[in-house]
């Protein structure tokens, strides 16, 4: 289980983030909803300390604990152990231009885990395969689409054996044709058993693979529960305000 509590996050005098508890299954899809400006996407950096938090911590409780408490200062190796946990998956792909796709999904775990180059490479070209682009292996990014960018990314992710799975509305940069590929890929990682956590407004998405839903606004989180129960009778004014606006936009 992955345990967060007390999360605060500001930028300047403006808060960000106002206190947000958190318990992560091992195994369990969990999908962040909310309007612009809620603190999704903070939350979601937060949890790797691609943000540092001001106050709050993180704990790991498995075969390997780890326990961040950024109140605390914690130090440059503390961060790094969380990074490594988690694998992150950015809304605009942020692949290396100079690279091929193979080389992408071989960089972490060539030149931050420094494991051996032969066997990082036979197991990205079976992530590749796995994403569905074994026989774009030698292609760069400009030659591949926007949905097949984000599944090398997605493939870049994996490759460094996180723990947790961190997507940032990886399809709302992509063409609508192009969403389902993308889609259809993390569904298949939900059905291996990856714990993730996906910051997003694909409804749909959320009702097939989503074990919990969180809804936040203004730094909190208003409501979380079951896909089926939270959308079918929402107990929050927020979060049914929120809902109407998903369904006439």
């Amino acid at each position: 289980m992955i345990k967060i509590r007390n999360i605060h996050k500001t930028f300047g005098q403006n808060p960000i983030l106002r206190g947000i508890d958190l318990d992560i299954q091992k195994g369990q899809v969990v999908v962040i909803l909310g309007p612009s400006g809620s603190g999704k996407t903070t939350f979601l950096r937060c949890l790797n300390a691609l943000e540092m938090p001001e106050q709050g911590t993180i704990q790991f409780e498995n075969a390997e604990p780890l326990s961040v408490d950024f109140a605390a200062r914690p130090s440059k190796k503390a961060i790094l152990a969380l990074r490594r946990r988690s694998g992150m998956v950015f809304q605009n792909y942020n692949l290396f231009p100079h690279k091929t796709a193979l080389e992408n999904v071989m960089e972490g775990p060539v030149f931050v885990q420094n494991r051996p180059l032969e066997q990082v490479k036979t197991e990205a070209l079976t992530l590749l395969e796995k994403v569905g682009l074994a026989d774009k292996r030698d292609h760069y990014p400009f030659q591949l689409s926007g949905g097949q960018q984000q599944r090398v990314g997605i493939a870049r992710a994996l490759a460094i054996q996180p723990e947790l799975m961190l997507f940032d509305e990886p399809t709302s940069a992509l063409d609508p044709e192009l969403v389902q590929d993308v889609l259809n890929t993390m569904k298949s990682l939900a059905n291996e058993g990856w714990t993730m956590v996906v910051v997003t407004h694909e409804i749909k998405f959320a009702l097939d693979v989503a074990d919990i839903v969180v809804v936040m606004d203004g730094g909190e989180i208003v409501e979380q529960g079951s896909p089926q129960a939270l959308f079918s009778n929402p107990q929050h004014e927020r979060t049914k305000r929120f809902l109407q606006r998903l369904k006439t936009a």
